[in-house]
């Protein structure tokens, strides 16, 4: 049963923008912290933001000042908004919670 959704990735101008969205099944009772992971080709899977039910939030300093995590508690989502796109942020995203992952979204950066 698939548990974590992502959506939202795409192709985009360098300098552009694009929202990703996680869905969390209810089947995840109390998804505590949700983080956002990319792995870009002949990379490791690096951590880049992440957010608890609490709202607080925590960034690597590769997005930090361009992107921004946040959450509907309600509609058990978690978005990530990505700013001033460059071809570095060229990866595959993944979304995690409480030990699941979903099966991620392509983001690609180029013109």
């Amino acid at each position: 049963q698939v548990q974590v959704v992502e959506s939202g990735g795409g192709l985009v101008q360098p300098g552009g923008s694009l929202r990703l969205t996680c869905a969390v099944s209810e089947t995840i009772k109390y998804p505590a912290i949700t983080r956002w992971y990319r792995q870009a080709p002949g990379n490791q899977r690096e951590w880049i933001a992440s957010i608890t039910v609490s709202n607080y939030t925590n960034y690597a300093d590769s997005v930090k000042g361009r992107f921004t995590i946040s959450r509907d508690n309600a509609k058990r989502l978690v978005f990530l908004q990505m700013d001033s796109l460059n071809s570095e942020d060229t990866a595959v995203y993944y979304c995690t919670t409480e030990g699941k992952w979903g099966q991620g979204t392509q983001v690609t950066v180029s013109s």
